[in-house]
């Protein structure tokens, strides 16, 4: 179990709960935090779970693929912390996970 740190964009924080192994998209939305679409329920290709990690955590994230770059390209609000919260796996090693959910449109 690993804890994330989600700012919606209101700049409220929420401590959201994740089991390892769920995608941080997932979690967001177990946890009733409606913000986040995530429209293509995680198949990336909506970029509708965009969102901006914490720069002191990036290093503990896996690598951008190609296919998770081209999506974000298309975002809006994009920056060299976004993320698509349904390409990050959750794992103990991110207990702690800061982010905040991008801006819509």
């Amino acid at each position: 179990m690993a804890t994330l740190f989600v700012t919606t964009r209101d700049g409220t924080q929420h401590e959201v709960p994740a089991e390892a192994g769920v995608s941080v998209m997932q979690a967001i939305r177990d946890a009733g935090i409606d913000e986040l679409y995530a429209l293509c329920g995680g198949c990336m290709s909506c970029a509708t779970c965009h969102v901006h990690v914490d720069p002191v955590d990036l290093d503990r994230l896996a690598a951008v693929s190609t296919e998770e770059f081209d999506l974000l390209e298309s975002a809006e609000h994009v920056s060299e912390r976004s993320r698509l919260s349904c390409q990050i796996e959750v794992s103990e090693a991110l207990d702690g996970l800061r982010l905040k959910i991008a801006e819509e449109g």
